[in-house]
């Protein structure tokens, strides 16, 4: 039987290089960032998130890049989770299969902002969706384009394959 409520929704951001970005920016791309960001949804008891191997699931704050660096409340969904659960495996099925991620353009951010506006109808904060253009738009960016192209993420989990 589903059950009805209110779910709070959190994203999860965190810089994967662990305040380099910050330091190095200004030098290597001539701008500051103040990191490069992985970011997961957090709903019903989980974090879900994106990644090389398709989308995965761990508990809150349990992925190897360790504890958040910032949390985001975007509110409550009303989806169950049974219902959500169909919605991601239809996703892992599609558009979030392993095979689709790629560093720049369908990345763990893509997939926590689709995610978001799903159960919320809110985006993640832009400054996370808009960093792989801005970075790509210097330079030293265009320089570092081949060697991205070819990287993958994988911060850990449990595969959502073959899950209900």
């Amino acid at each position: 039987m589903e059950q009805t409520g209110s779910y709070p929704v959190k994203v999860y951001i965190y810089d994967v290089t662990k305040g380099m970005a910050r330091q190095l920016s200004p030098v290597m791309i001539g701008k500051q960032i103040d990191g490069v960001w992985h970011t997961a949804i957090v709903v019903h008891g989980k974090e879900f998130f994106f990644g090389g191997d398709g989308i995965n699931h761990c508990a809150p704050g349990n992925t190897i890049l360790g504890p958040p660096d910032l949390t985001v409340d975007l509110g409550s969904t009303e989806v169950p989770e049974e219902v959500f659960m169909e919605y991601l495996t239809s996703l892992g099925e599609s558009t979030f299969s392993g095979d689709k991620y790629h560093l720049l353009d369908h990345n763990c951010n893509t997939f926590s902002n689709e995610v978001a506006q799903f159960l919320t109808g809110k985006k993640i904060p832009s400054y996370v969706t808009d960093l792989p253009s801005e970075v790509m738009s210097t330079p030293f960016g265009q320089a570092l384009r081949p060697f991205l192209e070819s990287m993958t993420i994988n911060p850990g989990g449990n595969n959502m394959r073959g899950q209900p």
